[in-house]
């Protein structure tokens, strides 16, 4: 017989509260990676997964962050932009982007917000040996993610961006907002395309959890494409088996994830233990 435990050393009474709101919320995978993050750092804090509902947003998230113990949140879909509203100072990615995925309480009780998606994927692809320069990309998605994606891919000199939305202002904002970065980029708005282009990104839902759907019509890539998918689960999505069987370098959602957690845990107040 197994003996029994009573208790556990990883929380307490002590315990500083994160916390990670979205809608869905069951594919995420902040909880165990920026838990992990904390410990590492030898920090007495832990993430949580919670599930709001987009009608419950203005209410449950204000009461939330009233909580002491509560000293951070990070947004994702469909909260990214609607978040901004909560922080009493900006970033300056976010500023651009128009949309945060990081708030963090100052010592002096306010909330200041950032946004880390396109750097953890630059980071991503850095780590890869993948450069952006001079490339030809086509990026699926415009909402939050896929904003600080291109403003981040902006910032390291590509040649050519398409852009595609459903949201066609979207589209529209994000091409200025990529302009106003390098205005040497040709930047153009199009339907999803893989021919021609050297990096295909998918900052989109689509192929998340139990969606089978693919971003992209397509049977089949050149094997020089490098596909990327924001998505962290399921790990292989539909896009990203579809590159692996066409021979195609991929990265994967996890990868950018690892690149923003350094980054992002330090926003939240935890620095590296020397």
């Amino acid at each position: 017989m197994a003996e029994h435990v009573d208790q556990v050393s990883y929380v307490s009474g002590r315990t500083r509260l994160y916390g990670i709101v979205g809608h869905p919320i069951e594919q995420v995978r902040s909880p165990e990676m920026f838990t992990a993050e904390f410990v590492s750092r030898q920090a007495e804090a832990i993430l949580l997964p919670f599930h709001v509902l987009p009608e419950d947003f203005d209410c449950v998230v204000p009461a939330l962050m009233k909580m002491p113990n509560l000293d951070g949140l990070i947004f994702t879909i469909p909260f990214k932009q609607r978040a901004m509203a909560l922080a009493d100072e900006i970033g300056p990615n976010a500023r651009i982007v128009g949309a945060i995925n990081a708030l963090a309480r100052r010592p002096d009780g306010g909330w200041q917000a950032e946004i880390f998606d396109g750097l953890g994927c630059v980071e991503g692809f850095r780590r890869r040996g993948i450069l952006f320069a001079g490339k030809r990309v086509m990026l699926i998605g415009a909402g939050g993610a896929g904003s600080a994606i291109a403003v981040a891919i902006a910032h390291e000199g590509p040649e050519h961006m398409r852009l595609f939305d459903l949201d066609q202002a979207r589209v529209s904002d994000l091409a200025d907002k990529v302009r106003a970065v390098d205005g040497n980029i040709t930047v153009e708005s199009g339907d999803p395309a893989h021919d021609g282009f050297d990096i295909l990104l998918n900052a989109s839902p689509v192929g998340m959890l139990e969606d089978s759907r693919l971003p992209i019509a397509a049977d089949r890539f050149s094997p020089r494409l490098t596909v990327f998918d924001a998505i962290v689960k399921p790990e292989t999505t539909p896009l990203l088996a579809l590159a692996e069987s066409s021979g195609c370098t991929t990265v994967r959602g996890r990868e950018m994830m690892r690149g923003q957690i350094a980054r992002m845990t330090d926003f939240l107040g935890f620095r590296p233990q020397a």
